[in-house]
């Protein structure tokens, strides 16, 4: 039985997300951007490249007015993006977050 070699990696960014999620709005600007980039790092590491592009996005827009909606926006998009296989994706999953935030 094949087992997904990214499997490891996935649930580590889960387990990232889950905390910025558990801080909710005590976390600042400059943390979330930290941590959202430290995840864009990751992805890029491993190839998973539609989260590499929305996770360097949702960073930039941290230290921006109104980034707790992006952050909102994002974590209705990072399912997506954790399980695309595709580069394509990144373009896509892109395009609906802009669609949202605006």
């Amino acid at each position: 039985m094949a087992t997904d070699p990214l499997a490891k990696v996935r649930n580590e960014i889960g387990l990232r997300l889950a905390e910025i999620r558990n801080a909710g709005p005590r976390i600042s600007p400059l943390d979330l951007h930290a941590r959202m980039d430290a995840i864009r790092q990751l992805a890029a590491i491993n190839g998973l490249a539609a989260l590499e592009s929305l996770a360097r996005s949702t960073a930039q827009r941290a230290l921006l007015p109104g980034h707790r909606m992006a952050m909102r926006t994002c974590f209705e998009h990072i399912d997506e993006a954790l399980d695309s296989r595709s580069p394509a994706d990144s373009n896509a999953i892109l395009a609906a977050f802009a669609i949202r935030l605006h």
